[in-house]
């Protein structure tokens, strides 16, 4: 199964002449001209200067022509056309090219692990579900209730009577840190990535995350809010204390990642599972990226959007977790 992704600005970067083969997926949409001649395998051949949907691929979902349908619901000659586009691309653009836009191959039986924590999200969960199975990447959905009191628990109970969903219920409160311990020891993906039940961070960003891990050159991958995507502009001493933690993780770790606090996190799953999560609340953040930089294992960065949310939309990190972060970064610094 391949991932064609692109960059927002590739219809500015790419000039095709009129008549060449070439692809625009931005939004996740295909494009192409009818009239152009059909590839060997009956794709018609891409033309970026015409965006038209006369007859969307085989594979999307007609009642949803911008996503693709389940792996279940693909058939070898599916398979086929994608090798065939991506051929066609390759010819076109070029190996290097399709690698920079995010064009790539899954490997064969590959599932990525969504893990959710959840703590009285009642009014984004359902939707931000509704955006994670959307991503058309072989998945399975963990979902954690931690113990919520505002209905989350019942919407939780409810969405995993959906094929892929599968709901784990904490029976006391314990935070976000003990909520991934237990959605990482359900996990049976090879790829792990953390998605938090609020709506500020975006599924469509999946693919940028997995490529570092499914080329190879990655254990582990972080989305940083702070490398150039579209972010909304607020909360400016939340800001800052970002920078220091960041900062301060940077000077026991040794390394230089510019998001520590973020709730993208990638992981292959033998990484995982080298590791034992102690902080129960948000400390998990600089104890994870300790553990990981101990362990020496690959870690790249890749830029996400993100839509931040105030205290009055229901953020809940604070002061004292600030505060509780800077010992985390001490802490395990020193040991295990």
């Amino acid at each position: 199964m391949f991932l064609l992704t692109t960059l927002p600005e590739l219809s500015d970067k790419i000039r095709p002449t009129p008549g060449s083969a070439c692809v625009s997926l931005l939004k996740n949409e295909y494009a192409w001209t009818p009239e152009a001649p059909p590839l060997a395998s009956g794709w018609p051949k891409l033309n970026l200067r015409e965006l038209v949907m006369d007859q969307p691929p085989a594979h999307l979902d007609a009642a949803h022509p911008t996503r693709e349908l389940s792996p279940a619901g693909r058939s070898a000659a599916n398979e086929a056309d994608d090798e065939a586009l991506v051929a066609q691309l390759g010819r076109v653009l070029g190996a290097g090219a399709l690698k920079q836009l995010g064009v790539y191959e899954l490997p064969a039986n590959f599932l990525l692990s969504v893990v959710i924590p959840a703590y009285n999200e009642s009014r984004t969960l359902e939707e931000i579900v509704r955006r994670v199975e959307a991503a058309p990447i072989p998945k399975e959905i963990i979902l954690v209730d931690d113990a919520s009191t505002d209905g989350t628990r019942e919407i939780v109970q409810r969405l995993a009577q959906r094929a892929g969903i599968r709901a784990i219920l904490h029976e006391r409160n314990q935070g976000k840190g003990a909520a991934l311990r237990t959605g990482f020891a359900a996990a049976t993906g090879d790829v792990v990535i953390i998605q938090d039940a609020d709506l500020e961070y975006d599924p469509n960003d999946y693919r940028k995350l997995l490529q570092p891990i499914i080329d190879g050159r990655a254990d582990v991958v972080y989305g940083s809010r702070f490398k150039g995507e579209v972010a909304r502009v607020h909360l400016y001493w939340h800001r800052v204390a970002n920078g220091i933690i960041t900062f301060l993780s940077n000077v026991f770790t040794n390394l230089n990642l510019t998001d520590i606090e973020t709730c993208y996190k990638v992981f292959r799953r033998e990484v995982l599972s080298d590791i034992t999560i102690r902080q129960n609340r948000f400390g998990v953040e600089p104890e994870l990226t300790a553990k990981i930089a101990r362990r020496k294992y690959r870690i790249y960065e890749a830029p996400i959007s993100y839509s931040g949310r105030d205290y009055s939309e229901g953020k809940k990190i604070g002061f004292k977790d600030a505060i509780n972060a800077v010992y985390c970064i001490v802490r395990y610094w020193i040991a295990d």
